[in-house]
């Protein structure tokens, strides 16, 4: 099957350059910000690296949404969740209904988006435990050894389809240990949840996961997060794929083994001045929480804390510039 991924940012990349590397597919990009179309074009292709060592360039076929032309049978969609409605009215004109779609997205709320463009038997979602860095236009960082991390996916439908296993089958070779589930919603909280712990905290406290692990009381605190984003999913009828303790076991393993020298990428957006995307995960929770009459407060906070430390970070910049200009002078 050929694929086209919409949003050639960090985890596009990461999907698009190991799909067409050791799957051997056919894989075009496709993205809207300018800085990484020119320096694509201007490259010949995108530098990656793995754990900052071996850079090289893997030569790629980037376009923006109005130049390309081609007809995928698999769109794979890695953008943030605040960008999605527009880059998605940008690509409109490239969606047929006999194409399918898959997006394993931090956060939650872009389904809705992608329903308008595919109907339900066409999606597939999923989650993606796989720390890659996007260091700057053209330039990816894979963290963690070749095979490392692993994703699950579900339709939409929570039907297995022959199509739902043949992309699993390339995204098996091209190591991305894929597991195939049968509970929708289930298997995209959990990812959900557990951004909501680690993406949140050592981005308020701009550390690496493995220096939040270290904490005495990251357990802790990881613990009062799951429980009551699980009791928030029981309220709502969501049956999560593992269980309390399983997630509160992965959250410890990814940290303390997995990426423990790895800045989540809601820490990545912040310390470049750009929005997170907070308000899909631990303000999705809220959310979903508040709808259910189930009051989640702690996620409430976390939220507010997270926008605060925005600011904060604005604040702390403009101070330095401030002070850096009046040294020179």
């Amino acid at each position: 099957m050929k694929y086209a991924v919409i949003g050639a940012g960090a985890m596009g990349y990461r999907y698009g350059v190991l799909l067409q590397e050791n799957a051997g597919v056919d894989v075009d990009f496709v993205d809207t910000w300018e800085p990484n179309l020119a320096k694509v074009a201007e490259q010949g292709g995108v530098y990656v690296s793995r754990d900052h060592e071996g850079r090289h360039l893997v030569p790629i076929n980037l376009y923006s949404p109005e130049d390309y032309k081609g007809n995928p049978d698999v769109w794979i969609i890695f953008v943030k969740q605040m960008q999605l409605e527009g880059v998605l009215e940008r690509c409109a004109h490239l969606f047929n209904d006999k194409q399918v779609v898959f997006s394993a997205m931090n956060g939650y709320g872009h389904f809705e988006k992608i329903q308008k463009y595919f109907s339900d038997d066409r999606i597939y979602g999923g989650t993606a435990m796989i720390a890659t860095v996007l260091n700057g236009p053209g330039d990816v960082d894979f963290i963690g050894k070749s095979g490392a991390g692993e994703m699950h996916m579900c339709a939409y439908t929570e039907k297995v389809t022959d199509i739902e296993k043949k992309i699993a089958e390339d995204f098996k070779a091209a190591n991305l240990n894929p597991i195939i589930t049968e509970n929708f919603m289930g298997t995209c909280m959990a990812k959900v949840i557990f951004n909501s712990v680690v993406n949140t905290l050592c981005t308020m406290y701009e550390i690496t996961m493995g220096q939040f692990i270290e904490f005495d009381g990251a357990m802790a605190m990881a613990k009062q997060l799951i429980d009551e984003a699980y009791d928030v999913c029981d309220r709502a009828g969501i049956r999560l794929i593992e269980s309390r303790q399983d997630e509160l076991k992965s959250i410890d393993y990814v940290s303390r083994v997995g990426n423990p020298l790895h800045y989540p990428s809601m820490y990545q957006d912040m310390s470049k001045g750009r929005p997170t995307e907070v308000d899909y995960i631990n303000g999705y929770i809220a959310k979903l929480g508040r709808e259910n009459d189930y009051p989640a407060r702690t996620h409430g906070f976390l939220t507010r804390g997270v926008h605060l430390a925005e600011l904060a970070w604005h604040i702390h910049k403009e101070e330095a510039e401030k002070a850096e200009a009046e040294q020179a002078a």
